[in-house]
């Protein structure tokens, strides 16, 4: 194989990683011209695609969490490019590549280079772009507030083990959500706009999302009362809540909150009492695995009302 360039934006914090070095250098020995570009403070990511495009790179690797690959993909399609993505997962959580069958390990991921790209869609709120999942609500928060450290330690676990340490600030949030043939009004503990599944280290907020069928899945968890009372009980005897949802599949919905509404992008914090969130069809080429569970054409689809 001759001829094929790339270009890794890896997190800094990834620098001395072994498997990552070595992921690279047997890729390079395969005919595949790598080019590293690290990540040093906020709007690097960003910086680095730019560069790279008018470098006229093709072919960008995101190699880190999901911040990372948000930035990335942002970036990406706000420049309108043809170039392509290729995930790494170097993160807590890598959500997104957990839910799209994209390997953990280095070497693997990087074997999806050789995998066509195929276009996924995009979510867009505000004139911010997300990959994944928008979540809102004490889940939010939990993601918000665990340390650096913690996951270190625990891994995904982290953010589990920080929702049950904070309980005695569990509250609700009210809120009112509009889409076509749409309407729900209410206070809620947890919700998802999703264009991947699961988030906040594994939690499958959206399920049956998927990522190129131009939709973004909503789900909601409502707070009547008595499911506040009882929710730590369900979470620490491991019982499911699934029932419990409200789950649409939308092009678009509107948030409306009085007080506002404390909102996870991605790993990005963000806050607004009217937003619009939106899904941008096709608007990434991504090289993800055939069987990915995160496209249509793996799967018969039924459609919630």
């Amino acid at each position: 194989m001759t001829g094929h360039r790339a270009i890794l934006i890896l997190h800094g914090k990834q620098a001395l990683n072994e498997d990552v070095r070595s992921a690279v250098a047997q890729k390079r020995d395969e005919g595949w011209q790598i080019d590293v570009r690290l990540t040093w403070e906020g709007g690097d990511a960003q910086r680095l695609v730019t560069e790279a495009l008018a470098a006229g790179h093709t072919q960008v690797i995101a190699g880190g969490g999901d911040g990372t690959l948000r930035d990335i993909a942002e970036a990406l399609a706000l420049a309108e490019t043809d170039a392509e993505l290729t995930i790494m997962p170097l993160g807590t959580a890598n959500d997104f590549a957990r839910a799209a069958g994209v390997p953990l390990e280095p070497k693997e991921a990087l074997d999806l280079l050789d995998v066509p790209a195929r276009p996924i869609d995009l979510g867009e709120v505000d004139g911010r772009v997300f990959l994944n999942m928008a979540t809102g609500g004490f889940g939010s928060q939990v993601t918000a507030n665990t340390s650096e450290d913690l996951k270190k330690v625990l891994g995904g676990a982290a953010y589990l083990f920080t929702g049950l340490t904070r309980f005695s600030e569990l509250s609700t949030a009210y809120g009112e959500l509009n889409g076509p043939d749409f309407h729900w009004r209410g206070d809620l503990l947890a919700l998802g706009i999703g264009n991947g599944r699961q988030a906040g280290g594994g939690h499958l907020l959206c399920p049956t999302a998927f990522a190129d069928d131009g939709l973004l899945d909503i789900s909601i968890l409502p707070a009547p009362q008595e499911l506040v009372s009882t929710l730590r009980g369900l979470l620490e005897g491991g019982l499911g809540i699934d029932n419990m949802f409200i789950r649409a599949r939308l092009p678009w919905v509107e948030l409306k909150s009085a007080q506002g509404l404390d909102i996870n992008l991605d790993g990005e914090p963000l806050k607004g009492e009217n937003l619009r969130f939106s899904a941008r069809p096709g608007a990434l080429h991504v090289h993800l695995p055939a069987h990915s569970e995160l496209f249509t054409a793996n799967h018969t689809i039924s459609r919630p009302d």
